[in-house]
C-alpha cells in the first residue's frame, strides 16, 4: 500500500501532524494507500522554506528560469505515458484521456519557457524635459495553488510554471483523492534542475488550506474548483490581503442550430459530455436544439452512440468512460437523476445499475441522457459533475442565447452551425468567459487564457497565458531624470598632445 507525504526542499517528507487519508481505486472501490494530511505547523514549516528561497529565484535572470523550464518540458513528454498510468490508477479516467491531460499541462510549460520574451518591460523617452518612464513586472511572492480531483496533472500545469518562471515561490495543495502523479511531476521538476524551496507540495485538507489563507507570507492564491468553495477561498484569502484568482463552477451549454452538422454534433456531444465521465469544469451539460425537429434528430442520433459507449476500467484498452472518483459523487449524481424523473423530464437513456464483473464495488455510471428538460429544474441549475446529459428544447434562437445569458455560471458554451452570421452574433452577445464555434470544449491554447465570468470566477484574472502572468507579477513603474554632465563651454575637441 503506497503511503503518499509531502515534497520540501525538492525531496519527499512525511510531515509531523500523523494523520492520514484514504487513497481509494474507484475502479474497485478498495484503498491503496493513505495520505498524510498537513498540520497548519507543517503547512508553517512549508512556507518558511518557500520564503527562503524566494529572494534568490526572483533575483535569478529570467533566461535560467526559463532553462529550467525547457528541461522540464522534455522530462515531461518523455515521461508521458508513465504519468497518465498513476492518473489513471487514482482517478479512474481513460489512459488517452490522461495522456492528453499531460498534453495541455506540458503547452503551459512550453508559454513558461518563453517568460523572457513575455516580461520584457515597457520604456517611453522625454515624457518630460530630460525625463524617461519605464516599467517593469516583478514577481509577487510566496504563491498557493488549491487544485481538483479531476485534473490532477493538468491544473496545477496550469499555475506553477507560470508563477515559477515569473520569479515566485510555489506551494501546492492538490486533491488529496488522487496525489500521486502530482509528487512524482514534482520529482520531473527537480531533476530539471529547480533549486530547493522554489516549488512545493503539501497534501491536506481543511485545515491545510485554512494556513496556507492565512498566512501572511502567502502573497497569491490561485484555486480552480466547486463555486461553493471558491467563494469561501476568495473571501477569507482577500480578507486577509492576499491576490486571489478563483476558477470554479459551470454549467455549460451547446445551441444547436437546424442547419448543424447533426453527426458532428453528435460526436461533439459524445466527447463533451461524456469524457472523463463527464467530470469536467468544461463539459457540456445542457444541449439545446432549437426548435423541436432539430431535437428529434438529435435525440435519434445521440441516444444510441450514448447506450454504445464502453464502460470500463483504465486497464481496458477499449474503455471509454470510467468511474466517477468517489462514492460520494456515485451517490450524489444518482440523487440528481432521481430529482429530473421526478420533475418530469424524460430520461430516455438510463446508465444506472452497470455492475462489472470483478468490479463490483466499482463507481461506475453509464453515460445518461435526459430530454424535456425545463430551466427550473436542479439537473438543469445545479452542477452535476458526471456522465449526465441534459436536452432542453429551444423555441427559437433568442430564447436558447436568453438561456445561456441568464444562467449563474458563466464558463464555456458552444454553438453548432453553417450559418456565419449566427455565430457571430452568438459569440458577441454570450455573457461567458469561453466560448467555442463548432468547438464543443473552447478551453483556450496555453498562450490565451482561460477562466469564465459571473459565477465561475472570483477574481479579475483568468488563469495561463497573459493573465497569469499579470497576475503572478506586480507591476512597477519608474520616472527618471539625471542631471546633465554636459556644461556651457566644455571641450568637445581632443586635447593637443595627449592621449586619446
Amino acid at each position: 500500500m503506497n503511503s503518499i507525504g509531502h515534497f520540501l526542499s525538492n525531496e519527499h517528507w512525511p510531515g509531523t501532524a500523523g494523520r492520514t487519508s484514504d487513497i481509494i481505486n474507484p475502479a474497485t472501490g478498495s484503498v491503496t494507500g493513505k495520505v498524510s494530511l498537513a498540520s497548519k505547523t507543517d503547512v508553517d514549516t512549508v512556507i518558511e522554506v518557500a520564503a527562503q528561497a524566494l529572494p534568490a529565484w526572483a533575483a535569478t535572470p529570467p533566461a535560467k528560469r526559463a532553462a529550467v523550464m525547457f528541461n522540464f518540458r522534455d522530462l515531461l513528454k518523455r515521461h508521458t505515458k508513465e504519468l497518465a498510468e498513476l492518473l489513471s490508477a487514482e482517478h479512474g479516467k481513460t489512459l488517452p484521456d490522461a495522456e492528453g491531460e499531460i498534453a495541455r499541462g506540458i503547452e503551459v510549460v512550453e508559454f513558461a519557457s518563453s517568460i523572457p520574451q513575455v516580461l520584457k518591460g515597457e520604456y517611453s523617452e522625454q515624457v518630460g524635459s530630460q525625463v524617461d518612464s519605464f516599467s517593469v513586472r516583478q514577481p509577487v511572492g510566496i504563491v498557493a495553488g488549491i487544485t481538483p480531483f479531476n485534473f490532477p496533472a493538468m491544473v496545477p500545469l496550469w499555475m506553477y510554471p507560470v508563477a515559477i518562471a515569473c520569479g515566485n515561490t510555489f506551494v501546492l495543495k492538490p486533491s488529496e483523492k488522487d496525489p500521486t502523479v502530482v509528487l512524482r511531476i514534482a520529482e520531473l521538476l527537480a531533476e530539471a534542475g529547480l533549486p530547493e524551496g522554489v516549488f512545493n507540495v503539501v497534501n491536506g485538507d481543511k485545515e491545510a488550506v485554512d494556513a496556507l489563507l492565512d498566512h501572511p507570507k502567502i502573497d497569491a492564491v490561485s484555486f480552480v474548483g466547486s463555486t461553493a468553495i471558491g467563494e469561501y477561498i476568495y473571501k477569507r484569502g482577500t480578507d486577509a490581503g492576499k491576490r486571489v484568482q478563483a476558477l470554479c463552477g459551470a454549467k455549460n451549454h451547446m445551441i444547436i442550430m437546424p442547419d448543424a452538422d447533426m453527426e458532428q454534433v453528435t460526436d461533439a456531444l459524445i466527447g463533451s459530455a461524456y469524457g472523463s465521465a463527464g467530470e469536467r469544469c468544461m463539459a457540456i451539460s445542457v444541449a439545446v436544439p432549437v426548435g423541436e425537429e432539430t431535437a428529434d434528430r438529435l435525440i435519434e442520433s445521440l441516444a444510441p452512440r450514448i447506450q454504445s459507449l464502453k464502460v470500463a476500467p483504465y486497464t481496458d484498452p477499449s474503455s471509454e468512460l470510467g468511474p466517477v472518483i468517489s462514492k460520494q459523487s456515485f451517490d450524489k449524481i444518482h440523487d440528481y437523476i432521481d430529482q429530473g424523473l421526478e420533475k418530469g423530464a424524460t430520461l430516455a437513456v438510463d446508465g444506472r445499475g452497470l455492475k462489472l464483473q470483478g468490479y463490483e464495488d466499482g463507481y461506475f455510471i453509464g453515460g445518461c441522457l435526459f430530454d424535456n428538460v425545463t430551466t427550473d429544474m436542479s439537473i438543469y441549475k445545479e452542477e452535476i459533475f458526471g456522465p449526465v446529459l441534459s436536452v432542453v428544447r429551444g423555441k427559437s434562437y433568442d430564447e436558447a442565447v436568453n438561456m445561456v445569458n441568464d444562467h449563474e455560471y458563466g464558463n464555456g458554451t458552444a454553438i453548432f452551425t453553417r450559418d456565419g452570421d449566427a455565430a457571430r452574433d452568438f459569440w458577441s452577445r454570450a455573457q461567458i468567459g469561453m466560448v467555442g464555434i463548432n468547438v464543443p470544449i473552447p478551453v483556450p491554447v496555453a498562450y490565451h487564457s482561460f477562466g469564465g465570468w459571473k459565477r465561475s470566477l472570483f477574481g479579475d484574472h483568468h488563469i495561463h497565458g497573459m493573465e497569469g502572468v499579470r497576475f503572478y507579477t506586480r507591476l512597477k513603474t519608474m520616472t527618471t531624470r539625471w542631471p546633465s554632465g554636459i556644461r556651457t563651454g566644455a571641450e568637445f575637441n581632443f586635447t593637443a598632445g595627449k592621449d586619446v
